[in-house]
């Protein structure tokens, strides 16, 4: 059933999402120098279902939500998005919140590259220019951590670099198995099983050292897992009050919230290099997203018959 546009409401739900989606992260980092990724990546996959769950019952979809008419589609998104997810979380035990959140918006980045070589889409100049923009940002980003002096380079935080800008480019491979997905899956039985697959590769990681969690590590994880289903509900619904040109911008957000709590929680200061790379690939995506909706007008109009002005 369509629903009517509530673009103050779409956009509050995106906020919301980028605000749970900050935490969930703060939880995975605080718990980070203990627990491997690969256990992380468990507690935060598995706990999320049973909000999954929860919120079809609530909609009433709990009996056709899950249905898929393409099996390894969901197993082929499991693989990339589980290695992105693992990628990321070690990255957050090494770097700074910002800077993992600054790199980690290569992905939507990168997916116009990935779109043109796997979907066969068209990308133009302009596109391509924000493209080499944004990609100018992360390397002003990483150029710290990648220092090639040995006496100087801190081995740590270059690994962590390395590893959040792989996990960027396994985002951008997932959302291009997600754009052929959504051709003919429900969003909830994508996100269903894309919970599902992730804890079960996870338990892959087992033999490299899974530990028993303290309490307050037991609350973290569970915590990560829990703000992971309900942000991924806030996400899913912004999109059915508002167009996803209006509200993909208000991800950047996360940045401002990544800042925060860095500084505040992580005793993180954010440096003048960080930030400038930053504000690259945040121009650099808004651009490409402004790009995307001026395109989507066009084609709407030559669909309605309107001359172009």
């Amino acid at each position: 059933m369509p629903t009517t546009q509530q673009p103050l409401r779409g956009i509050a739900l995106k906020v919301a999402s980028v605000c749970v989606f900050v935490s969930m992260a703060s939880l995975i980092k605080a718990s980070a120098d203990a627990i491997p990724p690969g256990q992380a990546v468990f507690f935060r996959s598995f706990f999320a279902i049973p909000v999954i769950l929860a919120w079809l019952m609530i909609q009433h979809d709990l009996a056709h939500g899950l249905e898929t008419n393409n099996p390894m589609g969901h197993v082929w998104r499991g693989l990339v998005g589980t290695s992105a997810m693992g990628l990321g979380f070690a990255g957050l035990g090494l770097l700074p919140l910002p800077e993992v959140t600054a790199i980690g918006y290569a992905a939507p980045i990168l997916v116009v590259v990935f779109a043109a070589m796997f979907l066969n889409e068209q990308v133009r100049l302009f596109r391509l220019s924000m493209v080499a923009l944004g990609m100018g940002g992360v390397l002003i980003v990483l150029s710290p951590r990648l220092n090639l002096d040995p006496t100087t380079a801190d081995t740590g935080e270059a690994l962590g670099a390395v590893l959040v800008l792989m996990g960027a480019v396994c985002a951008a491979l997932a959302q291009v198995f997600v754009r052929k997905l959504v051709q003919t899956e429900r969003t909830a039985a994508i996100v269903f099983w894309f919970s599902v697959t992730a804890s079960a590769l996870s338990l892959l990681t087992i033999p490299w050292g899974w530990v028993w969690p303290t309490p307050a590590q037991w609350a973290l994880l569970i915590g990560a897992g829990l703000a992971g289903g309900v942000g991924q509900i806030l996400l899913t619904s912004s999109y059915r009050f508002a167009d996803a040109s209006l509200i993909a911008p208000f991800e950047y957000t996360s940045m401002l919230l990544a800042i925060g709590v860095g500084y505040f929680i992580f005793a993180e200061t954010p440096t003048t290099t960080m930030l400038l790379g930053a504000a690259l690939i945040v121009t650099a995506g808004i651009a490409i997203i402004w790009r995307e909706r001026q395109l989507g007008l066009q084609r709407g109009a030559r669909k309605a018959g309107t001359p172009q002005p």
